[in-house]
């Protein structure tokens, strides 16, 4: 196979600046990171807030495998494999709901919201009350994070707790999760989830939102019609009239940002929906006590980022998170997820709710213009000469910013940093036989 013929060095050459295209578009390659990426990552699953209640499910995917995220009988959450255990047939055809157990409909077994098979057709019968049930019950992953009302789960035991993984990116995360007034945690998603399919390689997201500010010609006419908050044209961070954007990459973990910074820490607060004056003393008041609760910390705006490998979010107002999962080297579902602060005023959050759907999502102005990239770049690499050809990451090679950021390698807008990192991860990923090799230590 040509996976097997090509080293991992021959595929991403970090020096030279070059990632090969077979990585896009081979299918053995994308077999091998179905094993060798999403059976060992830690994975975005969804929200709290989507399963508030005992008995509240919602289904998704962690890579290609089909997942329940549940709250059982005691209020306990759990990630299930949405397979049974007989047959293999879905427990769960519903994206959302409430239950009191998951009833496989080809032969009927059935299993609680703890994951425990509890109902077996013809047990006396046929089976002579011999079949352990303990034994059989839904497949559950093998560790599970709730990080501020966020979900994540990984299938492999050994992977590094949660917040290891993470790094320096949990600063990044933060502004995210956190609520606009710099209280800890307090977001929830609105609107639900939207779920669309992509005819690209599953890459291509991750790569676009883990720091390409590149590609503003691609969004050129979005610009010029001015859809942002504050109602004029670009896409400026609506909180700062001075501020200044950065490349941050963690390529020992592949994670990265493009983070806006505010260089006035005196600036006082700039109205978004300026139309809406009912509304700014909320917003007024949100941003003096976020400069207070958090100081010069509160400067760090946060921006387009990645959690590698397939979650990537843009924490600024308003808030998204969107999910990249494979379907075939040449298909991607993606999912997106938009938060608001869970006590904001019902009409800010419908506001922000329907500025997202304009920009983001697979209506949105500006996804479309990144689905429609992704997609001919997938058709332009297909054939035998292209695939001779790599890919050109040679934006910012070498360069480095000394500057006072948490963590991370910093440099200035643009550059393709954060691409050589996310990928030269993805390489580590693909060669590595254990997480021993990928993380051999443990942060205190």
């Amino acid at each position: 196979m040509l996976a097997e013929r090509l080293s991992t060095a021959k595929l991403v050459d970090l020096e030279a600046g070059v990632i090969s295209r077979e990585i896009f578009v081979n299918d053995d390659i994308y077999q091998q990171e179905q094993e060798q990426i999403f059976t060992r990552a830690w994975l975005f699953i969804g929200h709290e807030c989507l399963v508030p209640n005992t008995g509240d499910f919602f289904t998704t995917s962690m890579g290609e495998e089909s997942v329940i995220l549940t709250r059982d009988q005691r209020g306990n959450l759990h990630v299930f494999l949405n397979t049974c255990r007989h047959r293999g047939m879905k427990v769960c055809r519903y994206d959302e709901g409430n239950t009191l157990q998951f009833t496989c409909p080809y032969h009927g077994w059935s299993f609680a919201t703890d994951g425990k098979l509890v109902g077996v057709p013809y047990y006396t019968e046929a089976y002579h009350e011999r079949l352990d049930k303990s034994q059989w019950g839904l497949v559950e992953v093998a560790q599970l994070e709730n990080y501020k009302g966020s979900i994540w789960a990984t299938w492999d035991k050994d992977a590094p707790p949660f917040l290891d993984y993470l790094g320096g990116m949990r600063t990044y995360l933060d502004i995210l999760l956190d609520c606009r007034d710099g209280r800890e945690g307090g977001s929830e998603i609105i609107g639900g989830v939207q779920a669309w399919i992509i005819p690209c390689n599953w890459k291509f997201g991750p790569e676009n939102f883990v720091g390409d500010a590149y590609h503003a010609v691609s969004h050129r006419s979005v610009d010029m019609v001015g859809i942002a908050p504050g109602g004029g044209k670009g896409r400026a961070d609506p909180e700062s009239r001075a501020s200044a954007r950065y490349s941050v990459s963690f390529p020992e973990l592949g994670h990265g940002t493009n983070t806006t910074v505010q260089m006035d820490d005196n600036e006082p607060y700039n109205p978004i929906f300026a139309n809406l004056p009912h509304l700014q003393e909320y917003l007024r008041d949100a941003y003096e006590q976020r400069r207070r609760r958090l100081g010069k910390n509160a400067s760090l705006l946060g921006g387009a980022a990645c959690v590698f490998p397939n979650m990537t979010f843009q924490p600024r107002q308003p808030r998204s998170i969107a999910v990249w999962n494979p379907r075939g080297p040449f298909h991607t579902e993606a999912r997106r997820f938009y938060l608001v602060d869970r006590d904001a005023p019902q009409e800010l959050k419908d506001l922000m709710r329907q500025y997202l759907v304009r920009g983001l999502g697979p209506g949105g102005m500006t996804e479309q213009d990144d689905m429609e990239n992704w997609k001919y770049a997938s058709d332009a690499s297909r054939g035998a000469i292209a695939r001779r050809h790599p890919y050109n990451y040679q934006l910012g090679l070498g360069s480095r910013l000394d500057v006072d950021f948490p963590a991370g390698l910093v440099d200035k807008i643009p550059t393709e940093q954060n691409q050589r990192g996310y990928y030269g991860r993805w390489a580590a990923f693909m060669e590595a036989k254990s997480w021993n090799e990928l993380y051999p230590r443990r942060l205190s």
